[in-house]
């Protein structure tokens, strides 16, 4: 069994969803930029993703009415999933390195840059760029099976991994309802441009604002309105009841 091979059956015996090989090279620059010489001296990324569970996400709605939907989304589709991600990092990491490989585990939930808010390396990118979906106009990565309801890991390397795609056309068209149903207007509409800021597309402060002054009136608050509304990943009519 290759090594690709091997990597992909660790991960998917730990329960991932998604699974990819990046060629981070197209996105040097990018990576550089956003989290340094380090994090960029890597060619390649494994990105691997969990699903969400659908039956939380598409309470999200009632969230403000009912605070049980808050604490399933935080735990469930935020905290283990998180945990979950981490450990194949740490495992998948494990596995190169005992081949000789440099490698680095990204942490799935960490911050970096407090004023940009944003992380030292761009889950999404990654797992764009091995051709597991598109970003969408809510800058969240859209998946064709599962839609946005997906959390995502990286692991990088040197080692010589074959890449498993590159990325997909974005397939979102006229459709703004992840923009429409923004409670902060966070987001502009603009599709995605390589290349391009992401305050082009995305006021993070805007949604940064929303968790702060929440938290001083309701302690543990959630969102999660653009992931709950996009149609590549809802079963159900907005506003509807899960079947």
């Amino acid at each position: 069994m290759s090594l690709d091979e091997r990597l992909e059956k660790l991960a998917r015996d730990m329960g991932v969803d998604f699974y990819g090989v990046a060629d981070l090279g197209p996105a040097h620059d990018a990576i550089l930029e956003q989290g340094g010489e380090d994090v960029a001296s890597y060619p390649r990324a494994v990105s691997f993703g969990i699903a969400m569970f659908d039956s939380i996400v598409d309470a999200l709605p009632r969230r403000q009415e009912e605070p049980v939907v808050t604490i399933n989304y935080l735990h469930h589709c935020y905290d283990v999933i998180n945990a979950r991600l981490d450990a194949i990092a740490s495992r998948i990491a494990g596995e190169l390195q005992r081949e000789g490989y440099r490698t680095l585990p990204v942490p799935t939930a960490e911050r970096h840059d407090s004023e940009r808010i944003c992380a030292q390396f761009s889950q999404k990118l990654a797992a764009r760029h091995a051709g597991l979906g598109w970003i969408g106009k809510s800058c969240l990565l859209v998946t064709p099976e599962v839609g946005p309801r997906v959390r995502w890991g990286s692991v990088l390397t040197e080692a010589p991994l074959a890449p498993t795609g590159g990325p997909l056309d974005e397939r979102c068209g006229q459709c703004t309802e992840c923009v429409d149903i923004c409670p902060q207007n966070a987001f502009t509409g603009r599709p995605f441009i390589e290349g391009e800021p992401r305050e082009a597309r995305y006021d993070a402060a805007a949604c940064e604002r929303y968790f702060k002054e929440g938290k001083t009136t309701e302690g543990r608050v959630a969102c999660g309105m653009c992931i709950y509304v996009c149609p590549w990943g809802r079963k159900t009519p907005a506003g509807g009841e899960a079947s």
